[in-house]
């Protein structure tokens, strides 16, 4: 007897050549990473936004000119974003404490405030997780046409590229790409650090020179105004998105998950820190300008390393790794997010399911295809992206923070050692509520007033399409929330008995033509046991008396009714036959039998009609009917001999 392990093996295919061998569902537990890969994983999109963060301030500011004064107003500015980076770690710190589980801002909103709110905060970290994928690749491939110009004409077809490949990738597992995408990241933490130390040394000898030949995006004409800076800080909070990440995706680290997805969040708020506020600190040294050709960062390194240095390259290619796997945080994190909401019925089913890597395919390929559109939309242009990117990730910030102050406030209301079970963990008393509480509501009044200035100051550059977005996706979230429910309480056995009671069966066999197949349907249909007749639909007139003609000497029994088809449809004048048979005998069940080619390949399956799908689209929405489809296998190296030998006979 083989064992079933062996039968239920799969075959080859060009997918396993792509993504790896199938996993089986008990290998899910070990598909876990450790503190430096999850990094890796995680920390991609949080790092790789110091490479266009520094230049969206400087871009703004530019409009007011580009004197030193001007572009001065960085510094702080920088400062400021920086304090609200470690505000917001701290809590989502929290975070990952009190939910081991994982699901950031969309958990902690639905558990606290509510449905509504929960679903407003998932809507705004779907978006930000597909603006994500556009703006690092877009911002990747910007870094490559500065050090290569002749590319910049391709920058749309390259960066589709480059989620395609990313696709692939992370369809083989987090695991695997966890370590694929580790080598990049470290690479880019090592040169940007590199860059940073030389070029302080060289600040502090006093032989750091100004960036030369830079063809400047725009010229000054606006005034330093208040809300000109309010729109520069606006723009350059883009180096907070990606921080929620971690507490999203705690389930991917090793055990103990909560503590090893904290002290990774340290990590990547430390290293992001640092690197965000030296690049704007010499960005500022070397006057650096806002360039249409050339990023900030390419700027940087051409200064401080000269432009033909093999350090300067190496700058370039690190940075331009980063941003285009920078990706990757998404790639671990929508899918996760996207399950989530289809496991509570917001979002269809099909994106619960795990592929053969045990990762959610469907959410991977459904973020790829999104991300794609705005790529070639947006003509991989990191500025046109940017209005769209920052309100969704500051919105989830204002909701998870939000939560935590009402999911503290209740504790704060237990006695010492007493426990209450919520909807995902234990509540348990906290001495030290009141300070977690205090830190939470600050960071959500700060981020909070963030998204409402970014959402004031850039509506008019494109955040308006966000504004309309996230309420339309939570409408669209509510209708299939809606619909999941209906659909369980008709399918609910509550009240309902069943009916013993034994109804009349009408078989009908659809018959194409007269062959082999049609001798296995009449077969299968006499076994049944019920009354039975064949029909065809006449869509071609000129075969109706061949047709007969076959059915008479090579089956012999049973009625064949050919109905008309004078406008060669084939599903309508079918659903009007059973109509009619249906009202000759009111309650009986109608049970239609077809025949279906099933062939070895799938492109010798396209050279077939395959109308079965276009039968059972048209029959299923009936009452009382029922459809079979009767497959007859074909085989490219034919039947076997005694199988001729029978047919013809």
């Amino acid at each position: 007897m083989t064992p079933l392990s062996e039968v239920t093996k799969p075959r080859f295919r060009l997918s396993r050549l792509l993504i790896g061998k199938p996993l089986e569902t008990k290998a899910l537990p070990h598909q876990v990473v450790s503190k430096p890969v999850g990094l890796a994983v995680f920390a991609s999109d949080a790092l790789s936004s110091t490479a266009y963060a520094t230049e969206e301030i400087l871009i703004i500011l530019a409009l007011a000119g580009t004197g030193a004064a001007t572009l001065g107003v960085s510094l702080p500015i920088a400062i400021a974003i920086a304090i609200l980076m470690a505000i917001v770690t701290i809590s989502y710190r929290q975070t990952i404490y009190a939910y081991p589980n994982g699901g950031g801002a969309y958990i902690v909103a639905r558990d606290n405030l509510g449905e509504l709110p929960a679903q407003i905060a998932g809507a705004a970290l779907l978006t930000d997780y597909i603006l994500t994928v556009a703006v690092s690749v877009s911002a990747g491939i910007a870094q490559i046409t500065s050090g290569f110009h002749e590319l910049y004409p391709y920058r749309v077809e390259m960066a589709v590229a480059v989620i395609g490949i990313m696709t692939l990738v992370n369809l083989r597992g987090v695991k695997e790409s966890g370590r694929i995408f580790a080598i990049p990241t470290y690479f880019f933490l090592g040169s940007m650090f590199l860059t940073l130390v030389v070029g302080f040394a060289r600040y502090a000898m006093g032989d750091l020179p100004t960036v030369v030949d830079v063809e400047v995006m725009h010229e000054g004409g606006q005034a330093l105004t208040l809300f000109l800076v309010l729109r520069a800080f606006s723009s350059g909070c883009a180096a907070l998105t990606g921080i929620e990440a971690i507490s999203n995706g705690i389930t991917a680290f090793k055990e103990p998950r909560s503590h090893n997805a904290a002290i990774t969040l340290v990590w990547m708020t430390s290293l992001l820190i640092v690197m965000f506020l030296g690049i704007t600190f010499m960005a500022h040294q070397i006057h650096a300008m806002p360039s249409e050709t050339e990023t900030v960062i390419s700027q940087m390194g051409r200064t401080i390393f000269g432009e033909n240095s093999p350090l300067y390259i190496m700058m370039l290619v690190g940075t331009a790794l980063i941003l285009l796997m920078a990706a990757n945080t998404s790639y671990a994190d929508f899918p996760r997010l996207a399950a989530l909401h289809a496991g509570d019925g917001f979002l269809p089913r099909q994106l619960t399911f795990r592929g053969s890597r045990l990762v959610f395919s469907w959410g991977i390929t459904g973020l790829a295809a999104c991300a794609s559109v705005l790529v070639i939309v947006s003509r991989a242009r990191v500025t046109s992206l940017i209005p769209l990117y920052a309100i969704g990730v500051f919105l989830s910030f204002t909701m998870s923070q939000t939560g935590m102050v009402v999911r503290l406030r209740k504790i704060g209301k237990l006695q010492p050692g007493e426990e209450v079970p919520g909807r995902e963990t234990v509540m348990r008393y906290d001495p030290h509520w009141r300070l977690k509480a205090f830190v939470s509501a600050f960071g959500a009044i700060c981020t909070g007033m963030v998204m409402v200035i970014f959402a004031v100051t850039k509506f008019m550059s494109g955040a308006w399409f966000v504004v309309l977005l996230i309420p339309t996706l939570v409408f669209i979230f509510f209708r299939i929330h809606y619909h999941y429910r209906d659909v369980a309480r008709l399918l609910s056995l509550a009240g309902v008995s069943v009916d013993v009671e034994k109804h009349p069966v009408q078989t009908v066999i659809l018959v194409d033509d007269v062959h082999a197949e049609t001798v296995r349907l009449v077969n299968f249909a006499k076994s049944l046991d019920h009354p039975w007749h064949a029909v065809h639909i006449a869509v071609n007139p000129n075969k109706v008396d061949s047709i007969l003609d076959k059915w008479q000497k090579r089956v012999g029994e049973g009625d064949l009714v050919f109905i008309p088809s004078p406008y060669r449809l084939l599903a309508e004048p079918l659903r009007q036959y059973v109509e009619e048979l249906q009202a000759k005998k009111p309650g009986s069940f109608v049970h239609v039998i077809m025949g279906h080619l099933a062939m070895d390949t799938f492109w010798e399956q396209a050279l077939h009609q395959n109308s079965a799908v276009i039968f059972n689209l048209a029959l299923s929405r009936m009452d009382r009917v029922v459809v079979t489809s009767v497959p007859y296998q074909i085989h490219r190296n034919g039947l076997p001999h005694d199988d001729h030998s029978k047919t013809h006979h």
